[in-house]
């Protein structure tokens, strides 16, 4: 099971997006973070199930996260 990052972003109007940097096009929406939370889950579940149905494998993760204080 590979595991990815998944950058959220609060939007001006207080709603959530969330994407993930390894797999382009999977993103999702949220009136909080933890729906978008748990779209961009089923967003990646769609994804992945697709690639298998086509006999693709999942792209291995590239990205990591970190923090930094200034």
């Amino acid at each position: 099971m590979s595991e990815y990052v998944v950058i959220y972003e609060q939007a001006e109007d207080g709603k959530w997006g969330a994407y993930i940097p390894d797999l382009p096009g999977v993103v999702a929406l949220g009136v909080t973070r933890t729906e978008a939370s748990e779209r961009i889950q089923e967003a990646l579940a769609a994804y992945a199930e697709d690639l298998r149905r086509r006999g693709r494998p999942l792209p291995v993760p590239h990205h990591a996260a970190g923090t930094a204080a200034a």
